[in-house]
């Protein structure tokens, strides 16, 4: 398996994937997903893999990209009572459903964790639905701590 930076050619595969992971939120929060939705359209993953600043990976075995990290280069300056820092915030990682339980995961997690690394980060940071219990898992599995959490009331 190989971890590289996403290309256009890749955009029908993650949209696959994107699918995937709505299916996952929306059967957890219907109230909040909607059915068959995707985060990004496919003009929308066109702009993404050109910004420099929201680098998309893509794990690829025999040809076929069978998972993505979306991330996002935050800089903080002179905000308030925070410290300056650049984070890379994990917006998204998907793994196929059927290629699960082979580490992938965890291999697009150490390549985003070396990004960042190379990239002079100070961390990671992500959000990761609760309802998505088998995530919070890897998540935990991989040594992320919770840095805040969010809460709801429904009205």
């Amino acid at each position: 398996m190989e971890i590289r930076q996403a290309e256009e050619r890749d955009i029908p595969r993650l949209g696959e994937l994107l699918l995937q992971v709505c299916r996952v939120h929306w059967e957890g929060r219907p109230d909040l997903f909607r059915e068959g939705g995707r985060k990004y359209d496919d003009g929308e993953l066109r702009e993404l893999l050109r910004d420099q600043d929201r680098p998309v990976l893509a794990a690829v075995d025999n040809g076929k990209v069978v998972g993505y990290a979306f991330c996002v280069y935050q800089h903080h300056r002179n905000e308030g009572s925070f410290q300056d820092m650049t984070t890379l915030y994990l917006d998204d990682l998907c793994v196929d459903e059927n290629c699960r339980g082979r580490h992938v995961g965890r291999a697009l997690y150490q390549a985003v964790l070396d990004m960042a690394r190379r990239s002079g980060c100070y961390n990671v940071t992500l959000n990761v639905w609760s309802c998505n219990e088998s995530a919070v898992r890897f998540y935990e599995k991989c040594g992320l701590k919770p840095q805040k959490v969010g809460l709801e009331t429904i009205l």
